[in-house]
């Protein structure tokens, strides 16, 4: 099975200590109400591809699970077969919501006995499951809230996904819309909590951190947040950790957090090679993106610089563009994919730039509070 890693970045991160390794995104998944309707979602909205399912055909009893891929993103999508699980539990409390971010690993045991000796809370000990098509070693910590971080070890397997998993084959599958890769997962965490969890991926897994914001980076006219971005050292893993701030109103962060229940995964941001063609794709499906004032882009090449798209396209489809000094890149955020104003995604295309988009968050934020303000939760 082919890895499901980002490209490496040029740099390897100096202060990082890559002990595990990690070699990238395995898998995401999300614990949901309704696992098949979720599929289908992501399938006609997103363009992913049906690949394998578990669930009482395959002999689980308290389960059901359906996984689907595009490019090198697989999102597995769990539901409760029964009243009273511990996956309802999670939906309960948290709405439809990333329970796990599974890690490839070399060593699933190695990975899981390096953390917690460094103080990790055990998830899942290691184990190995296996069927005709070979073996896969799997362990887990525990993360922010309920999140959990699992390692999974497939050297010796060839199957679909997993053990327990069979090809889930439809005729219904509409084109994939350019998406690539998983380019970085951003949490929200509670107040005063940031510098917990980034000492957390520091002393746990060996990450550095690569960039941070304060609220003077981050902030309107009414809210503000600070965060700080982890990675490993290959810079395939990319955690930014956010904690709200002092404002004049609630901020996206409380506003998450309030109906999250507690910290998790704000958003999920997906590489694409021609974010024009995507997020064209995208909402011609019906994907709804947060979107910011025209006069946005009157002197964005001043302030980029020359880039290599038409500025029309950009400003139709109101995408973000920002530079740094290796590059620039362009990225887009949908409104939130559940009832709550929790989980969403961005679409990011990067033309050498390393960083986050800093000179779009006050853009983005407005943006946010326009939402907040018609959800009445600003």
């Amino acid at each position: 099975m082919n890895p499901q890693t980002a490209p490496i970045l040029e740099k390897i991160i100096p202060e990082a200590e890559d002990f595990l390794p990690l070699n990238g995104t395995d898998y995401v998944e999300f614990y949901v109400g309704n696992a098949k309707q979720a599929a289908h979602f992501y399938k006609t909205a997103f363009g992913f591809q049906s690949l394998a399912y578990a669930g009482l055909a395959t002999g689980l009893k308290d389960r059901e699970s359906y996984v689907v891929q595009q490019g090198k993103i697989r999102l597995v999508l769990t539901s409760p077969l029964h009243g009273g699980t511990e996956i309802g539990r999670h939906v309960d409390q948290h709405g439809d919501g990333v329970k796990a971010v599974a890690l490839w690993v070399d060593d699933a045991e190695k990975s899981f006995h390096e953390t917690v000796k460094r103080g990790a809370q055990p998830y899942l000990e290691p184990k190995t499951e296996s069927d005709a098509h070979g073996e896969v070693k799997r362990s887990g910590i525990r993360a922010y809230g309920d999140t959990v971080h699992l390692f999974v070890e497939r050297s010796q397997y060839n199957g679909v996904f997993l053990p327990g998993f069979v090809e889930w084959k439809t005729d219904y599958n509409p084109a994939p819309a350019g998406l690539k890769y998983v380019d970085h997962m951003v949490a929200n965490v509670g107040w005063g909590e940031m510098n917990q969890w980034v000492n957390f991926y520091a002393r746990i897994l060996g990450f550095a951190q690569l960039i941070s914001f304060d609220d003077k980076d981050i902030s309107t006219d009414y809210t503000a947040l600070m965060s700080k971005v982890m990675s490993n050292g290959n810079g395939r893993i990319k955690f930014p950790i956010n904690e709200p701030a002092e404002g004049k109103k609630k901020s996206q962060i409380e506003e998450y957090l309030d109906f999250y229940g507690g910290p998790g995964i704000q958003h999920i941001a997906v590489a694409t090679d021609n974010i024009v063609e995507t997020v064209s794709a995208l909402k011609s499906r019906g994907v709804e993106f947060l979107t910011v004032p025209t006069t946005y882009y009157d002197d964005l090449l001043d302030r980029v610089g020359q880039i290599d798209e038409d500025l029309q396209p950009l400003r139709e489809l109101g995408i973000l563009v920002d530079r740094d000094e290796e590059g620039y890149l362009l990225q887009i955020f949908t409104k939130p994919v559940e009832p709550r104003p929790t989980v969403f995604f961005e679409i990011i295309q990067r033309k050498g730039a390393k960083s986050f988009g800093k000179g779009n968050f006050k853009a983005l934020f407005e943006a946010i509070e326009r939402e907040q303000e018609l959800r009445g939760t600003l």
